[in-house]
């Protein structure tokens, strides 16, 4: 999972960038990268890291430009390497850069048409700038001197025909301007603003409208699936959709996990979709448990929060805050490597013993993925003095790997995979167990935006919606984004780095 960001403004647009950035920092913090442009002149830099530490003063002041892009980046494909931070560029043609958030299925395929038959060099390991250069050669196909608007929206329609998977993009043609697009089932998000001033109207794209409203934007509205969006240099926005099909499938786990609860996307409330979670789960916990002894309610923070307050105002049971986290400590469910996640909880949660002591607890979080953080929590609650760990999902079991562009890729590293609720409580150390319903969940979303005739929610149905994930490439993707080849890579990027030094 990624965050992207593309303004095209009358003024410097660095900072707003940065800005933006900040604010998408939740999608990604393995690094963060930025170019702009001004005069014909591409000015870039991207590397390892928070956006607070990729950026210092002086590489602000050389980011120059009325338009550019963003990324912040964690590492779904290849590695943690800093040679694979975005946007991507090519110098052919126009010189364009990109930044993506998602994951293609066909990349093998891709990769080798355009090596073997298009005669470009592919110079790392990412889906990503595979994407940057079926778009390129389509764009370069046409051939003028110079991009028009139709070449764009002609090129993008190539991409929709040869890519397959979820992608939104933002990608930057010199001397042109910012294009926006979003795959044909409209996966991942992207989200268009508009902000008026007195030398012209500026306009953005960004994964999350709470990049768009901080910024002191306008949010106008969502990119459509199979939709083409220009912000050209002028400050003009021309759009055209250019899937022959296009339906809406947004993925139910930004819903759950990925986005901020202030964000607004597909017209869908992040907040009240979260509430709507929170009663549902507490309808079927009354249904299935109506004698329950639970005295209290804790939320694992931080995206459970909305949802366990709702729980136990339905269920009239006490809400309290258990665990103190400390906010210096990266998302545990997207740090690249399990070794990282299991060290990283203790220092990032401590509990508050008087919230514990004696108390039958629910905890509730958000999803079950790997079920190693869970495990840890439970005992943090019992090492507290909680007579009994009760635990709620607010997501379904999390049972297939996801291959859209979330870390979920491998089933064996999944708890649920192949095991019963009964034997996931087990192995959490819990004393019982409830999971979301998956239809509720559809439901707590789709009453957010009832034109959502269906949702991706792959990694608890296994149902993928483009239609080309077989057995065998799930086979091929588990075995390459696995945490043990992950760690592989990494010890590989390192080696390398040192040999360039």
């Amino acid at each position: 999972m990624c965050g992207i960001i593309g303004i095209v403004a009358q003024t410097a647009v660095n900072q707003a960038l940065y800005d933006g950035l900040t604010v998408l920092q939740h999608r990604g913090q393995d690094s963060a990268g930025m170019v702009t442009a001004e005069h014909g002149r591409l000015y870039m830099r991207k590397q390892n890291g928070m956006v607070r530490d990729v950026f210092g003063q002086q590489h602000m002041e050389r980011l120059r430009g009325n338009m550019g892009i963003g990324h912040v980046r964690y590492p779904t494909a290849g590695s943690s390497a800093s040679a694979e931070a975005q946007p991507f560029y090519v110098n052919s043609p126009y010189g364009i850069t990109l930044a993506h958030n998602g994951n293609l299925t066909n990349t093998q395929a891709l990769r080798q048409a355009l090596t073997e038959d298009e005669l470009r060099h592919l110079n790392t390991d990412s889906d990503s700038e595979v994407l940057l250069n079926v778009f390129a050669g389509e764009l370069q196909r046409i051939g003028r001197v110079k991009a028009a608007h139709e070449d764009v929206f002609a090129a993008v329609r190539a991409v929709h025909r040869r890519c397959r998977g979820a992608y939104a993009v933002v990608a930057m043609i010199t001397d042109f301007g910012v294009v926006g697009f979003r795959d044909p089932h409209g996966i991942r998000p992207l989200v268009i603003g508009v902000r008026e001033t007195v030398l012209g109207d500026e306009y953005i794209l960004a994964s999350e409208s709470v990049a768009i409203a901080s910024g002191g934007y306008r949010v106008l509205r969502d990119v459509a699936p199979g939709e083409a969006v220009i912000l050209d240099r002028l400050g003009k926005l021309h759009t055209r959709v250019c899937a022959d099909t296009p339906q809406l499938n947004p993925c139910l786990f930004e819903l759950v996990y990925f986005a901020r609860p202030d964000s607004i996307m597909d017209s869908i409330s992040v907040h009240k979709c979260r509430m709507r979670m929170g009663e549902k789960l507490a309808h079927k916990l009354r249904r299935v448990w109506p004698e329950h002894d639970i005295d209290v309610v804790i939320p694992i923070p931080d995206t459970s929060r909305t949802a366990a307050m709702q729980l136990a105002a339905e269920l009239g049971l006490k809400y309290r805050e258990g665990f103190i986290k400390n906010r210096y400590i990266a998302r545990t469910f997207i740090m690249p490597g399990q070794g990282e996640r299991q060290r990283s909880v203790r220092q990032k949660l401590n509990p508050i013993e008087l919230e514990f002591e004696g108390k039958n607890v629910l905890l509730v979080d958000d999803s079950i993925v790997r079920g190693t953080t869970s495990q840890q929590i439970v005992q943090l609650a019992r090492d507290a003095g909680a007579r009994r760990v009760y635990f709620a999902s607010a997501a379904p079991a999390v049972r297939f790997p996801n291959v859209y562009g979330i870390d979920m890729p491998n089933p064996h590293e999944l708890i649920a995979h192949g095991r019963s609720e009964q034997e996931v409580c087990e192995l959490i150390g819990a004393d019982w167990l409830l999971y979301q319903d998956l239809e509720d969940l559809k439901d707590a979303a789709r009453e957010g935006n009832p034109a959502v005739t269906d949702f991706d929610a792959s990694c608890f149905d296994g149902n993928y919606v483009t239609g080309d994930v077989d057995q065998l490439y799930l086979d091929h993707i588990g075995q390459l984004r696995s945490d043990d080849a992950k760690q592989l890579r990494a010890v590989a990027a390192r080696d390398e780095l040192q040999i360039v030094v």
